[in-house]
């Protein structure tokens, strides 16, 4: 990534960077702006060793707030790329049994590995191979599995939706041949595994057919938007979230058929993703479809919409004691804010919160917004 004069010169003399910064808070020692002004000098020395390219959690809230536009969560990318090949490696959260997945999938055309992504589905409702509607599912079916000790039915999410999108009469495909979005891989620096898993998930979707793409996961609404279209041009299909094709469908004059019971809990909050709030701009949306629910108290975090604080981790590595303060911290805001329920739209904000309740000795629930809104529908 390279910086203008401008914008280094501006930079030097400023510092919001870093005042907005979550691990600068935790860790006085980080700072963006330090990390930049190293670069300046020694673009190929220091920083290729430093830990603080793995401790940044590309959150977004220090390029929101800068003055001359400098996006740092895309400088430390193109450094993170750079550390690799000076052999300065991030430590991966449990044991890296995520990257290895992400991985095996990227590899399975050539070793005949295949997957059974669609039995969760088979259970729940109706599906397609071919149509104009592509459900893309994500990680959640490894996530059901690997967070089972915590207790994270990450599947409940894409069940719920797959029931709304059915009552709604849509039979969205849902795809074997789906793979991980390659957003991890893309903010770990390694855009070889970024770039596999990318072909062959626009491969899966041209073979279906579908002009219509629906994310309920950030990450993966975020990368296609964002990054898909970067390294491959204009995509053949649309690229739709969730919340704003519900929030759409459910709003609209002639749904009688979606009655809402009143909510069964005294109060929420919501929890913007970082991908989902800073980077794709959706705000207004997941907190429109929560107020769809009569007699919904929806109480808003100190730190809210462009301000929202991360959940502390990213792309499965480096979590630490830094990233459980900042969990805590949040669950504390939540109860502050006079809410006995934290409901988010991220599948990784819901691991790592849930996670950090087993820390921090609270009763707030931690739950998906389809599911809350499935929940009130009464969608068995």
């Amino acid at each position: 990534m390279q910086l203008t004069k401008q914008q280094v010169n501006y930079c030097m003399e400023c510092g919001v960077c870093t005042g907005s910064c979550p691990i600068s808070q935790e860790l006085p020692d980080f700072s963006p702006r330090q990390m930049i002004k190293k670069t300046i000098d020694q673009p190929e020395g220091e920083i290729l060793h430093s830990s603080d390219l793995w401790a940044c959690l590309t959150c977004s809230r220090c390029s929101d707030r800068c003055p001359v536009e400098i996006d740092f969560p895309e400088f430390i990318r193109s450094y993170r790329i750079k550390a690799i090949k000076a052999e300065n490696l991030p430590r991966l959260s449990h044991n890296g049994m995520l990257q290895s997945i992400s991985a095996i999938q990227a590899q399975r055309s050539n070793k005949g590995t295949q997957q059974n992504r669609t039995a969760w589905a088979e259970e729940v409702g109706k599906f397609s191979d071919k149509g104009e509607y592509f459900y893309f599912v994500g990680c959640l079916p490894y996530f059901d599995v690997i967070f089972q000790y915590l207790n994270v039915p990450s599947l409940e999410s894409a069940k719920n939706i797959l029931k709304i999108l059915n009552k709604i009469g849509i039979e969205p495909v849902i795809s074997n041949n789906e793979c991980c979005c390659g957003h991890d891989a893309y903010w770990s620096g390694d855009e070889a595994l970024f770039q596999k898993l990318a072909e062959q998930n626009i491969e899966a979707i041209k073979a279906s057919g579908a002009k219509k793409i629906l994310f309920n996961c950030p990450e993966g609404y975020n990368i296609f938007k964002e990054v898909y279209t970067e390294y491959f041009g204009k995509l053949d299909f649309e690229i739709i979230h969730v919340a704003d094709f519900l929030l759409q469908k459910l709003s609209e004059s002639d749904t009688e058929s979606f009655e809402f019971n009143p909510c069964s809990n005294n109060s929420v909050t919501y929890q913007d993703p970082c991908r989902l709030g800073r980077r794709s701009g959706i705000y207004e949306e997941p907190r429109k479809l929560i107020n769809l629910v009569p007699k919904t108290s929806l109480k808003e975090m100190e730190h809210n919409r462009e301000n929202a604080i991360c959940c502390g981790t990213t792309a499965w590595m480096e979590c630490s004691n830094c990233s459980k303060v900042m969990q805590v911290k949040r669950l504390k805001e939540a109860k502050q804010a006079g809410a006995d329920t934290i409901i988010t739209a991220c599948p990784k904000c819901q691991i790592h919160l849930t996670c950090a309740t087993t820390t921090f000795d609270t009763e707030i629930k931690i739950i998906d917004l389809y599911s809350y809104l499935a929940e009130s529908m009464n969608i068995k």
